[in-house]
């Protein structure tokens, strides 16, 4: 299953309370698992930086992967973006394949 990474920013009232953020935060979780059951989560990260948080999961697509998206903005995110990540281990042999095109 393809891998994404969610990269959320909140807006400056959902930090105020950080005692609240886990009350929001699994609320945002039932959501996701209620509207996208076949997500499967690999990591949650609290970061430093110009986000909030940094979730690294595994969906069957790219819809699902948006819906996570969409449902993280409709939750309070002013920020949300997914990327799609490949195993460095799958990476190489395209870099291999790719010279090999070329000649190299």
């Amino acid at each position: 299953m393809p891998t994404y990474i969610l990269m959320t920013k909140l807006g400056p009232d959902a930090m105020r309370d950080p005692r609240g953020r886990k009350t929001v935060g699994k609320a945002w979780m039932d959501k996701v698992q209620g509207l996208c059951p076949d997500v499967e989560w690999i990591a949650h990260y609290a970061i430093l930086g110009p986000y909030d948080f940094m979730d690294i999961y595994h969906a069957p697509d790219e819809e699902t992967a948006h819906r996570v998206s969409l449902i993280s903005r409709s939750e309070g995110a002013i920020t949300a973006e997914s990327w799609g990540a490949l195993p460095y281990d799958r990476y190489v042999p395209l870099v291999e394949e790719v010279e090999k095109l070329e000649g190299r």
